[in-house]
């Protein structure tokens, strides 16, 4: 979507913001929590760019100055990590006017990001992980459970046995899924398809669990349903998501804080310590860069000083040694 040099001189940044809105969603493909959150942040910097030069300015009147002051702001109430994403958003922005022609700098490079640390991400133990899936698996089993019982554990089998993100779980479909190869097809960020293994129990779980769904609500069977049905046999969402494992877990005797992205670092932390390859885990996870898989190296090398510590014979505390 080109535009003139004529037009780009008194492109407005509304103008511009929607342009932008639209390459996000038809050209790039990215959630609407995504596209969301991307226009949230530019209409916030938009606003305070025209109070702070006293009306509004077009994408070409933007300075580094005006971001950093910008920036100074965020500071005084943001995190640094909100800090770093509405900037990221900005230097997004200015990528695609300067490929567009709109702009000739991108100013938002000429500020830096915010310093961020790295947090650890939260994950279950396989012994805390082995206990909550067996646990949802003994639910199932009493007398009267209904099919939502069978679909919980089928939901957090299938995500980590897979590592899905939660959006691509409940964008699943029954067509998604071979069961005879034991793959499932996921698209994930961009619209991005890739196929994932999934683990027999994964698979015998949704399979049970789509057998009790059929004698409940057997309309849910269209092969273009939703593979995980809500109580009206719709799509879950993944706030749904959230809050059924916050329950299941209090449920299971657990009461760690953790999301379902939460599994999926579990599920890429058990691989990790089991010596599964960091680039396969790439490849499964989906990440487009391997330094986005690398942050799981850190629970890996603590997992490894541990056993060192206990093994080897100079790093052990011999009482009694000889000096």
């Amino acid at each position: 979507m080109d535009v003139p040099a004529s037009t780009a001189a008194t492109l407005s940044m509304t103008e511009a913001i929607t342009r932008f809105e639209v390459h996000l969603r038809h050209e790039r493909a990215v959630s609407e929590h995504t596209l969301r959150a991307y226009s949230s942040d530019l209409k916030q910097f938009q606003q305070f760019a025209a109070e702070k030069m006293g009306a509004p300015v077009s994408p070409g009147e933007v300075t580094p100055e005006l971001i950093r002051a910008y920036v100074a702001v965020l500071h005084k109430n943001l995190e640094k990590s909100s800090q770093g994403r509405k900037l990221a958003a900005l230097r997004s922005f200015y990528r695609y006017l300067n490929h567009q022609e709109i702009t000739a700098a991108n100013p938002a490079v000429q500020v830096a990001l915010p310093k961020v640390k790295r947090q650890v991400p939260a994950f279950l133990n396989v012994d805390e992980t082995f206990h909550f899936l067996d646990n949802l698996r003994r639910n199932c089993r009493h007398p009267g459970a209904s099919w939502r019982r069978w679909r919980n554990w089928a939901l957090f089998e299938c995500l980590y046995s897979t590592g899905l993100r939660v959006g691509e779980l409940v964008a699943l479909n029954p067509a998604d899924m071979d069961f005879s190869l034991g793959m499932l097809r996921a698209f994930g960020k961009g619209r991005k398809e890739r196929v994932v293994p999934i683990g027999k129990t994964a698979l015998q779980a949704i399979m049970d669990y789509r057998e009790a769904l059929s004698r409940e609500l057997p309309q849910t069977q269209d092969g273009a349903a939703a593979l995980f049905c809500n109580a009206r046999g719709g799509r879950l969402t993944a706030r749904s998501v959230q809050r059924i494992l916050q329950t299941e877990l209090r449920r299971s005797g657990l009461w760690q804080e953790l999301s379902p992205h939460g599994l999926r670092h579990t599920f890429a932390t058990h691989l990790l310590n089991a010596g599964a390859d960091l680039r396969a885990i790439q490849e499964m996870l989906g990440h487009a860069s391997l330094s986005t898989t690398q942050r799981y190296t850190h629970v890996h090398l603590d997992q490894l000083m541990k056993i060192y510590d206990a093994t080897h014979p100079r790093s052990r505390k011999m009482s009694g040694a000889n000096p």
